[in-house]
């Protein structure tokens, strides 16, 4: 199980980095629209219930704005990580202060080895999907810039499919 978390944290990492490099070279347009595509868009593309469609910023990455526990939190979609991963700010936010002895994992990042800490969410959600018992890792202070939306999520879900700049969530 240990092996396997350390791996999970090593994807999600790699994909830290990702993000971090894009932000440097270009800043980011404001969050994607959850919900319904826009006016403009045919009738079809509209989000049915229980599914989620969110459209992509200009460098083609999804945001969703979504909560955990029931509180706020802003994602980055990231079909590449392995577990919904937290900065320490919304972790604290959300209540959750794991001690020095809890951050047992390690994530190599460009800045050198992360030590992560694993907990389970009671909930995740995203406009209408919910999904239970979401296992995530909290990142210290400053070793990763957004929260990830990870595959701990999104393999719960019936599917997920990106085509045109948009993301459809299926529950």
């Amino acid at each position: 199980m240990r092996s396997v978390l350390v791996l999970a944290v090593g994807v999600v990492a790699v994909a830290v980095l990702a993000a971090r490099s894009a932000d440097q070279f270009v800043t980011r347009q404001s969050s994607a629209t959850i919900a319904a595509a826009p006016a403009d868009a045919p009738q079809s593309d509209a989000a049915s219930p229980g599914s989620v469609v969110l459209l992509a910023d200009r460098l083609g990455h999804f945001h969703a704005d979504g909560r955990v526990d029931g509180r706020h939190v802003d994602f980055l979609v990231d079909t590449g990580a392995s577990v919904v991963a937290l900065t320490a700010r919304s972790a604290a936010q959300l209540g959750i202060h794991p001690l020095p002895r809890d951050f047992t994992a390690q994530a190599r990042t460009a800045n050198g080895v992360v030590r992560t800490a694993f907990v389970q969410l009671g909930m995740v959600e995203v406009g209408g999907i919910l999904v239970r018992d979401v296992g995530a890792v909290i990142f210290p202070a400053d070793a990763l810039s957004d929260n990830l939306l990870g595959m701990s999520f999104l393999s719960r879900l019936r599917r997920f499919e990106s085509a045109r700049g948009k993301l459809v969530l299926e529950q």
